[in-house]
């Protein structure tokens, strides 16, 4: 997955001015914050929200692509939760964006029940 979002970007001449990707790869750890531990998740999200913040996020300067991948359903310890690319210009584009988006898609998106 990860290697055909890059390729796509790569081969798309609107992403020439591109001079990073940044990708992050959350999975499901085997301790909840609290240090308990956890057999999987129960993981759902929102799809309409997603789209919102994507199309947000790549309104930005210097953003040039934005792509997310969430898995849903349950989850064991070592799945993937979800996989986040920004492509942008330059760092101190896309750094911030990235956190922004993951981190909007945590508190706004998903809804994760951790089972104990």
């Amino acid at each position: 997955m990860i290697d055909n979002w890059i390729k796509e970007i790569k081969e798309n001449p609107k992403s020439k001015s591109a001079g990073m990707i940044l990708i992050h790869n959350g999975i499901v750890r085997e301790t909840s914050k609290d240090r308990k531990p956890v057999k999987g998740m129960k993981l759902s999200y929102n799809s309409e929200k997603l789209n919102k913040i994507i199309n947000e996020i790549k309104q930005r300067e210097g953003i040039v692509e934005v792509k997310v991948w969430i898995n849903e359903g349950y989850l064991k310890v070592g799945d993937d939760i979800m996989k986040v690319l920004v492509a942008g210009r330059l760092r101190t584009d896309v750094f911030p964006a990235l956190q922004e988006l993951v981190g909007r898609i945590k508190n706004e998106v998903v809804n994760e029940e951790e089972i104990f």
